[in-house]
């Protein structure tokens, strides 16, 4: 089935988008000292526009020169979060015009912070977490960039309980979290147990695919095209009630 396309503004709380532009990006000399502590790289600052006004959000400019031997040997240790991702924009956009109204919300895999940054413009009380203590950082700095106030937890997907113990939540956001077949598994048991409204981005991924049609037994899904993503998908997924 090919997803709808996504409405120009809705009333409802999570599924729309707006027309997607490039960010820009330029070389930061000043107000980015934190960074540069935080990684003794040369930081990039990317520019979003989003719903009326321009997000500014470092990055390393260099992703690749923040692996090192243990990253190598342990693949879910890449820097994947120092990137910005087609599928960021992608969410980011489908939440910039939500009325989120204080609805309690959970990022995982936050990496730079953009979609968490446009959550709490929309009105949510944000948590972003990564497993990424750099990504961590690098989401706060951002938001404080930003004038935008959020939480940030370091915390993984396989050791949860940090999330569980403030479940539920109101909302839960992600973008490009399928990029390898084991986080299918991961987030097919996690996700019901964390809330029952989820917004997932992904660029058209072959895991992904898989668990969407895994997850279609739980959830009803609903799939939107995004302009970012000419081979994906802004999915919503509304976890079914159980037969008694």
């Amino acid at each position: 089935m090919r997803p709808a396309d996504l409405p120009d503004s809705t009333n409802e709380t999570v599924d729309c988008d707006t027309p997607a532009r490039r960010a820009t990006s330029t070389l930061v000399t000043l107000e980015s000292d934190r960074a540069m502590d935080a990684y003794n790289h040369d930081v990039v600052e990317e520019v979003i526009p989003l719903d009326g006004r321009d997000l500014r959000l470092l990055r390393p400019r260099d992703a690749e020169a923040l692996l090192d031997e243990h990253a190598f040997e342990h693949e879910e240790f890449l820097p994947y979060w120092a990137e910005l991702w087609p599928s960021s924009l992608a969410l980011a956009n489908a939440l910039a015009r939500r009325a989120l109204r204080g609805a309690r919300t959970l990022e995982l895999g936050c990496g730079l912070g953009l979609p968490s940054i446009a959550a709490a413009i929309a009105g949510g009380r944000v948590l972003a977490t990564d497993w990424s203590e750099q990504a961590v950082v690098m989401t706060a700095i951002n938001a404080e960039r930003n004038e935008v106030q959020l939480e940030t937890l370091v915390c993984s997907w396989t050791e949860p309980q940090p999330l569980l113990e403030q479940a539920p939540w109101d909302l839960v956001i992600g973008s490009d979290l399928l990029y390898e077949q084991r986080n299918v598994e991961t987030l097919l048991e996690l996700l019901p147990r964390l809330g029952k409204d989820v917004l997932l981005a992904d660029p058209g991924r072959v895991p992904a695919e898989r668990f969407l049609r895994a997850a279609e037994k739980q959830w009803h899904v609903d799939s939107r095209i995004a302009r970012e993503l000419p081979n994906g998908a802004v999915h919503r997924m509304r976890l079914q009630p159980v037969a008694t």
